[in-house]
C-alpha cells in the first residue's frame, strides 16, 4: 500500500485497488454513504483520508 497524503484525491480503480474490493462493492458503499466522496464534473473522488477513516472505523469494531 502507497504511503497516504491527507489532500489525496483517488480515483474509484484507485479506491479499488487500496481496498481489494470490486467496482460494485466500492459504489455500494459510496450510495450508503459509509464512504465518503465528492463529484468533480463528472469524475467521483475519494479522499485518500476517508478510505484510513472507514479502515481504521472497522479495525476498531473488530476488536
Amino acid at each position: 500500500m502507497q504511503p497516504v497524503r491527507d489532500d489525496e484525491l483517488l480515483t474509484v480503480p484507485e479506491a479499488m485497488a487500496r481496498l481489494k474490493i470490486g467496482r460494485s462493492a466500492l459504489y455500494d458503499l459510496l450510495r450508503t454513504r459509509r464512504l465518503a466522496s465528492l463529484t468533480i464534473g463528472r469524475a467521483r473522488r475519494i479522499p485518500a483520508h476517508a478510505l484510513a477513516d472507514y479502515v481504521q472505523h472497522h479495525l476498531e469494531e473488530a476488536a
